[in-house]
């Protein structure tokens, strides 16, 4: 057994559930030693093993035993058991800073503190090779005194990832607060994306809203791309300069964390702090972290691995797929545009990276098979239209095509007939099989 009446390895007691995802669940715990107050992460082993998720895992734990810092949540210990993986967090008492938002924008000498300690932070971060990707309030936690606490190293990146050119390329994070250059499938500088990030969490603290919005998803990455979006009237003039020079959309010109450190902005009421020493986290993560790798024969059971403050992620094969990168925003709903196959809906949109051409002509031949009616028009909207009606009804279905860059676009699968058992079969068995097979 792992847990016994409550208590973990004999070393932790556990407390009440402050946050859970589809396959991880984190408590609140206390060492049975120190009493001190931690956060521990329950991970099931075998499912992340299923997922493909275990390098990830590891790249999280290196990232977060480089980055021993003020502000940033640190790793503990990593322990493992044979069906589970546990880490041991700091506990940020204060929650998330998301939660702060929600009645509406911060006062400036607020929002300028937590800017502050964001930018000492990543910057920390950048200087160990260690660049976030997927900075965002939900993702910045604060301790019992206020103090800010980044979180979540799941979808970090490390210099070892980066190709010759010194570029990124895999696409992940969240829409409404990732960089230009990201959206665009192009290569990246980790440094430079996310101090983009930083600009949007600045904006939203100031505003009280998101820089880039939209309710057309597409429309949305066009402003972002631009770099288009409007300060309200009461955003402080000074900070407009400071944000305006972040939410560059061209990384060559986009300001840099040394210089953001030099505005006058950025330096009124600073605090200078003590910076931790880099001294290694427990030895324990360290064997933990490689031992629990080697049990790859063990049973394994379909699912993804999560963590508590960001929506489920999959990645396969080292790339995140472009319904995933969505599916993660919090910070703009998009709960009413992506439907993950609920037997009661209408519709379902996923994102595919095949040509239009390819999508077209894949279709066509689902709609064959099916002996189907195919109908287009302009090759953006197609229809499928059964030519019998079954015993559960007609079976038609609408599919849309919107491109967001050549090589990417979203499809939009919608029923229009009675049949909807037909309708789920055609789409989870032909029509996402045929398109998501390159993401």
């Amino acid at each position: 057994m792992d847990t016994k009446e409550g208590v973990l390895m004999q070393r932790y007691e556990l407390g009440k559930m402050i946050g859970h995802g589809n396959f991880a669940k984190v408590y609140h715990g206390r060492n049975l030693e120190t009493g001190m107050s931690v956060a521990i992460k329950i991970i099931d082993k075998s499912k992340v093993m299923k997922a493909g998720m275990m390098t990830q895992i590891k790249r999280e734990i290196s990232a977060m035993k480089l980055v021993k810092h003020p502000h940033i949540i640190q790793l503990h210990e990593v322990m493992a058991s044979k069906t589970k993986i546990y880490f041991v967090l700091e506990y940020a008492k204060g929650g998330e800073l998301f939660d702060k938002l929600i009645k509406g924008k911060l006062k400036e000498d607020a929002a300028r503190k937590y800017f502050q300690q964001l930018i000492s932070a990543i910057g920390f971060c950048h200087s160990r090779g260690v660049y976030h990707r997927d900075l965002k309030p939900e993702n910045l936690l604060l301790d019992d005194e206020g103090n800010l606490k980044v979180s979540d190293f799941g979808l970090s990146a490390l210099d070892e990832t980066r190709r010759q050119d010194g570029l990124i390329y895999t696409s992940c994070g969240t829409p409404s607060y990732v960089a230009p250059e990201v959206i665009n499938q192009k290569g990246y500088d980790g440094e430079k994306s996310d101090i983009w990030s930083c600009g949007v969490v600045l904006f939203v603290l100031l505003a009280g809203f998101l820089p880039f919005h939209d309710s057309n998803l597409m429309e949305m990455y066009r402003k972002i791309t631009m770099g288009k979006f409007k300060f309200p009237n009461s955003f402080p003039n000074e900070a407009k300069s400071l944000v305006s020079k972040i939410l560059d959309p061209n990384p060559e010109t986009r300001v840099s964390i040394a210089e953001i450190m030099e505005t006058p902005w950025f330096k009124t009421g600073l605090v200078s702090e003590p910076q931790r020493t880099n001294k290694m986290v427990s030895d324990n993560l360290g064997n933990q972290s490689d031992s629990f790798m080697s049990s790859s024969s063990e049973k394994t059971s379909d699912s993804t691995y999560s963590t508590v403050g960001t929506t489920d992620v999959l990645e396969k094969d080292g790339n995140l797929n472009a319904f995933d990168i969505i599916s993660l925003s919090r910070g703009v709903n998009l709960s009413a545009l992506f439907y993950r196959n609920a037997k009661d809906e209408k519709e379902v949109r996923f994102m595919s990276r095949q040509t239009r051409g390819a999508i077209v002509l894949k279709l066509e031949e689902i709609a064959k098979s099916w002996k189907l009616k195919m109908m287009k028009s302009n090759g953006v909207l197609l229809k499928m239209e059964g030519l019998e009606e079954g015993i559960n009804g007609g079976l038609a279905i609408d599919c849309e095509i919107h491109e967001i860059t050549a090589n990417l676009h979203l499809i939009e699968v919608k029923r229009l007939g009675d049949d909807k058992f037909g309708f789920w079969e055609i789409v989870n068995e032909h029509i996402k099989p045929a398109l998501f097979g390159v993401l």
